[in-house]
């Protein structure tokens, strides 16, 4: 069976947005367990130039199902409506990438390969062939803020560790 741009996109995607719902849970009851309001952790940046944790945890919609909608259109312009306030918010945000993930048909993203993709940032305008997009661009963009919304979580005192990044590999069946 020959690798395909779904295989080394859609699975992984799925694979850390679920570890992102499932930090979310964590991240919600460990601000109840410090007596923190939720912006204590929703707010929080690594630096003072970089964005929140909500806006790191929106980009993994962003840079996934968000990716695949870009493509769909041939045009990717990233997402500069703030990012959802609340845990809720954010748990809704990576629930609805998560089922609208799951309903891509693998056919349909082996069928954007060699198209044509423009990304849009202002007056600013780069070309891309879609798989080109998706594995160079959108995926590292991805894994980026995955990690920084988990390294937030660490840098204010949540005791997580890789597996909680990883979540559920994807293993050969027994």
């Amino acid at each position: 069976m020959a690798f395909t741009l779904y295989a080394a996109t859609i699975p992984s995607c799925l694979q850390i947005l679920g570890s992102m719902s499932r930090l979310l849970g964590k991240a919600e009851v460990y601000c109840t367990e410090k007596g923190w309001a939720p912006d204590a952790l929703i707010e929080a940046r690594l630096a003072d130039d970089m964005l929140p944790f909500g806006y790191q945890v929106k980009s993994t919609a962003v840079h996934s199902i968000g990716a695949i909608e870009g493509v769909r259109r041939g045009n990717f312009s990233p997402d500069t409506s703030p990012p959802p306030s609340t845990f809720d918010g954010l748990r809704a945000r990576v629930a609805e990438a998560i089922a609208s993930l799951e309903a891509i048909d693998p056919d349909e993203v082996e069928s954007f390969i060699g198209a044509d993709l423009r990304f849009t940032f202002g007056d600013n305008h780069m070309y891309f062939l879609a798989e080109d997009f998706l594995l160079s661009f959108s995926q590292p963009n991805f894994y980026f803020h995955a990690t920084t919304a988990y390294d937030i979580l660490r840098m204010k005192g949540m005791e997580i560790g890789k597996r909680d990044f990883n979540g559920r590999v994807r293993r050969k069946p027994s």
